[in-house]
């Protein structure tokens, strides 16, 4: 009874480690070659239990290209997450690089130096990469250093510069600066400009005269609506006193208040005055 217990210990043990293996990714028949644009170098074989002893060397203008066969529990198979993950040992920033798979495990991935990180293309030191496999159900993943990675700089290009991110926080204070207030034309020419309209104060007078105005009726007019006339002619006055404050210091919001104050007056009044001048006109006196 002895003997059979532990001649059976050993074969369970056996089992459960043939079971362990067989659920577990694993890898066969893998290459890594180097490409440049003059053409393909030569392929260097690797496995999963004899990771290349010497560094992989890529140019600025050539790519890494890695094919192998996912297995697992030693069957072709296809994984649901196949990667080759380039890791700066230094830093322990690393990027992973997505493998194209088919259904019988065969995977490849090309990776460019120009499809590198800022991060790894700027550094000095050798990347490690890794071959990583993983699926669903319980087969145990797998994260496998595979070779090293040496990145060849171009003496005749400038080097690499990494530059922080902008990140959101706490910035400097802005002080902004406007534009200044728009400046009056050259006092000649607002002066040129007020004679001119000047000028015209006489052209008026004559050509009422010409035209025969009534102005014996204006003291008749004055007496029949004195507070229409004289507001309206008054309202008229300080309408343009508005505009000439406007003109010289007034911004458009203090204008516009007192212009809307005075332009009320200016209608009401008018047209009282209006009415007593249409009254005049229907009595036949004008």
């Amino acid at each position: 009874m002895r003997f059979l217990q532990s001649f059976v210990t050993p074969l369970v043990l056996l089992a459960a480690g043939a079971a362990q293996a067989a659920s577990s990714w694993g890898f066969d028949d893998a290459t890594v070659q180097v490409n440049a644009k003059k053409g393909a170098g030569a392929k260097e074989k690797f496995s999963e239990a004899k990771p290349l002893s010497h560094p992989v060397a890529i140019g600025n203008t050539e790519s890494l290209k890695v094919l192998l066969v996912a297995k697992d529990g030693g069957k072709a198979k296809r994984p649901h997450q196949a990667f080759v993950v380039l890791q700066d040992e230094l830093t322990g920033l690393e990027a992973p690089f997505p493998m194209t798979v088919k259904e019988n495990g065969k995977a490849v991935v090309d990776i460019k130096y120009t499809d590198l990180p800022i991060q790894l293309a700027a550094s000095t030191a050798p990347l490690k990469a890794s071959v990583v496999l993983a699926s669903f159900g319980s087969s145990q993943g797998l994260n496998k250093p595979i070779f090293s990675v040496v990145l060849k700089t171009d003496p005749n290009t400038a080097p690499l510069v990494y530059e922080k991110p902008l990140r959101y926080g706490k910035r400097e204070e802005i002080h902004h600066i406007f534009r200044s207030d728009p400046k009056n034309p050259p006092k000649i020419i607002s002066a040129f400009f007020v004679l001119v309209v000047l000028a015209t104060v006489p052209a008026l007078f004559l050509g009422w005269l010409a035209l025969g105005a009534n102005v014996s009726h204006l003291p008749h007019a004055l007496s029949a609506a004195p507070i229409a006339h004289g507001v309206f002619f008054g309202s008229l006055i300080a309408l343009e006193g508005v505009f000439y404050l406007y003109y010289v210091s007034w911004t458009l919001f203090q204008v516009l208040p007192v212009i809307s104050i005075f332009g009320a007056a200016t209608f009401l009044s008018g047209a009282k005055a209006l009415g007593e001048v249409q009254s005049r006109r229907l009595a036949g006196e004008r």
